[in-house]
């Protein structure tokens, strides 16, 4: 399946039915009168988050959707039939942006989350609504409201635990693929990973969702390699786990070549909390090792795990480790949810 994070769409609620102006007139009836009946409302059109979505590729082959029209009141006091909803079914963690891309209209991030995004028009009265005391034979009927035309973008976030970051060929799918049940392309070129990817992790019992995203490069806020447009796919995670090669003889700055894309992307990216490896540590001779090792730990301020996705060294460690910053956030994110104490 193809993969497809940000589309635009055109919706249009549907107009609601005229009213309509009747009179009954039947044989043998002394009293007649007004009988038009109301108008149909028209459809609105709405945003669901389902399961079983993890891309935004149907909307690529169609990106019109129209709510039908509400059905024309008629007489012997008939209201029109409504117009048919529409429901834009969408994956979980998907944004709905209005259309200058920045203001967000909704963020779906559970299952059967819903939002109406284009009310449906009201139908219109039919002479019948006029009748009064004074005006015994209205020849008025309302014209049904118009439909709410608007452009729409869908933003797909994926919903993860933790998300993998480096630059190409750091090792994220090999580590992606040793931890998870999750089988990414792996081979020795840059780019090899083109689209997130998503894998489920278990560590003493318990799991986890890890994201890995294409690598970035010097310069990918400015739109080199694949750019920075993957990033909003770890914005959600608790924890980022940065991988650094231990075979590059700059380890320093390619740290640091991250952490500077992470801050030229914005928000709060930069200091979402980071748990930095040491990768391909099994290429490494004991001295050389200990070396790179400390020049990280030097660049990073903080602890530095040395670990082998190929080989499986210390990637048990690491893993607890991000298990005990997911749960850390739950638990925060639950102590906010729920408030001050009051007795």
């Amino acid at each position: 399946m193809k993969f497809l994070d940000l589309c635009k769409v055109y919706i249009r609620s549907g107009g609601g039915g005229g009213g309509a102006v009747s009179f009954r007139r039947e044989k043998f009836i002394e009293f007649g009168g007004p009988d038009g009946g109301d108008g149909g409302n028209g459809g609105s059109v709405y945003a669901e988050a389902v399961e079983g979505l993890n891309t935004l590729i149907d909307f690529r082959y169609q990106q019109h959707f129209f709510a039908k029209n509400g059905q024309h009141g008629m007489g012997s006091q008939r209201t029109g039939r409504n117009g048919d909803d529409i429901v834009l079914r969408v994956p979980v963690g998907t944004e709905i942006l209005d259309e200058d891309e920045e203001t967000v209209i909704a963020d779906l991030t559970e299952v059967g989350q819903r939002v109406e995004l284009a009310h449906g028009g009201n139908g219109g009265w039919g002479n019948l609504r006029f009748k009064s005391s004074t005006n015994r034979a209205p020849a008025r009927a309302n014209p049904g409201q118009e439909g709410v035309e608007r452009t729409i973008w869908l933003r797909l976030k994926l919903i993860a635990d933790a998300g993998l970051l480096g630059l190409p060929n750091a090792g994220k799918s090999t580590f992606l693929a040793a931890t998870s049940n999750a089988r990414p392309k792996i081979a020795d070129y840059p780019f090899t990973t083109l689209v997130p990817n998503l894998g489920v992790v278990g560590v003493d019992g318990k799991e986890f969702v890890m994201a890995d995203i294409p690598g970035l490069i010097e310069g990918a806020s400015e739109g080199r390699g694949l750019g920075d447009q993957f990033l909003g796919h770890v914005e959600r995670c608790a924890v980022l786990l940065h991988l650094v090669d231990g075979t590059s003889e700059t380890v320093a700055n390619d740290y640091r070549t991250i952490i500077g894309e992470l801050e030229a992307y914005g928000g709060e990216l930069a200091e979402k909390r980071r748990i930095t490896c040491l990768n391909k540590t099994d290429a490494l001779d004991p001295e050389t090792l200990a070396e790179r090792l400390a020049e990280l730990q030097e660049a990073a301020g903080g602890q530095v795990y040395a670990i082998s996705g190929a080989a499986g060294i210390g990637l048990q460690e690491v893993l607890r480790a991000l298990m005990s910053e997911i749960e850390a956030r739950k638990a925060e994110a639950e102590e906010d949810a729920a408030g001050p104490w009051r007795p």
